[in-house]
């Protein structure tokens, strides 16, 4: 989850105690980083953080309960297609090696693998977690990630 508005830090707290009110088990939640928006300019940087989490709601009650929370701390649906700055993002990056392709949910989340804000909290609670779509590990999509990075940054 992350923010780029307002006390980014508090936001977090906030959506991570409406979380803890859902019939899920936080294990545990990886360090907040902060990062440079993704897909969009902005002035504003984001807090991001990784749960890992049991529940025994479906990915799609799960994602129905999450932007329930994120209307109830002030986010508005998008205007547009485009990435704008948020009081507060709850994506579901993966669910177990779930692959779900539908209108109102894709899993594991399309970009995670473009995205170190994404990546690398995620390395930190569960480094061998297989991608179910690439059949690659977490360790292995950073290592490739920061290769594109590398090469980009030579052109």
């Amino acid at each position: 989850m992350g923010s780029n508005l307002g006390n980014r830090e508090k936001n977090l707290k906030r959506a991570l105690n409406y979380l803890k009110a859902l019939p899920l088990k936080i294990i545990k939640y990886s360090r907040i980083y902060e990062t440079k928006p993704w897909g969009f300019k902005s002035p504003n940087l984001f807090l991001n953080m990784v749960l890992l989490g049991e529940t025994s709601l479906s990915p799609w009650a799960l994602i129905f309960e999450i932007k329930k929370i994120e209307a109830k701390m002030g986010r508005n649906p998008k205007k547009r297609e485009m990435y704008e700055d948020r009081i507060i993002d709850i994506d579901i990056i993966f669910y177990e090696d779930l692959i779900i392709n539908s209108k109102s949910l894709t899993i594991p989340h399309p970009y995670m693998d473009k995205r170190e804000f994404v990546i690398l909290p995620s390395l930190e609670l569960i480094p061998y977690w297989d991608h179910p779509f690439f059949k690659k590990t977490l360790k292995e999509l950073y290592k490739a990630l920061k290769i594109v990075e590398k090469n980009r940054k030579k052109l």
